[in-house]
């Protein structure tokens, strides 16, 4: 009798430690639902609360576009004011950034391209056409986004994140003077 409440406390002691081993590996083991950036991040899903193929009814909803100001160049975010949106098709494409908005990994305007290249070491190198006033550039992908850091050879000059299509065709097709 004394053997059996023994195995039986050993079973539930074991199926314990088994049941707490399980939550734990679930709990620690799971990554976050949402990565937590902080205001000056510009990653491949936006900034802030600005998403990659929000509409602009959207975001003049939400507050995030002003409505009040028609520059030539389109329309311009609330904030943060050092980033520029892109739109095609009513559509959120991609976006602008300026110091001191960042990328997760600290690269922006003003980052020697070595140190961009290191941050991103899978990122293609674009060549600009000969004969252009344009930029080089790094393009680094990630799924149907991507980072475009048009660059002088020594240092980062202009930080854009968005839809990797659309990145690639701003580096192929050039850009106006906005």
């Amino acid at each position: 009798m004394e053997a059996r409440r023994v195995v039986r406390i050993m079973a539930v002691l074991v199926a314990g430690a088994v049941a707490l081993c399980h939550a734990y590996r679930t709990i620690s083991d799971e990554p976050a639902a949402k990565p937590a950036y902080g205001p000056d991040v510009l990653h491949l899903k936006g900034v802030r609360d600005i998403e990659f193929g929000d509409t602009e009814q959207e975001l003049l909803r939400r507050g995030r576009l002003d409505a009040g100001s028609a520059p030539a160049c389109g329309p311009s975010l609330t904030g943060p004011s050092t980033v520029s949106p892109v739109f095609a098709d009513d559509r959120l494409v991609l976006l602008w950034a300026s110091p001191p908005v960042r990328t997760p990994e600290g690269v922006t305007a003003g980052t020697p391209v070595d140190q961009a290249e290191a941050a991103y070491p899978a990122a293609t190198r674009l060549i600009a056409p000969p004969g252009t006033y344009r930029y080089d550039g790094l393009l680094a992908r990630q799924g149907d986004r991507a980072y475009l850091f048009l660059h002088d050879g020594r240092t980062v000059r202009k930080t854009i994140a968005g839809y990797a299509d659309y990145a690639q065709r701003l580096f192929d097709e050039g850009f106006g003077t906005c």
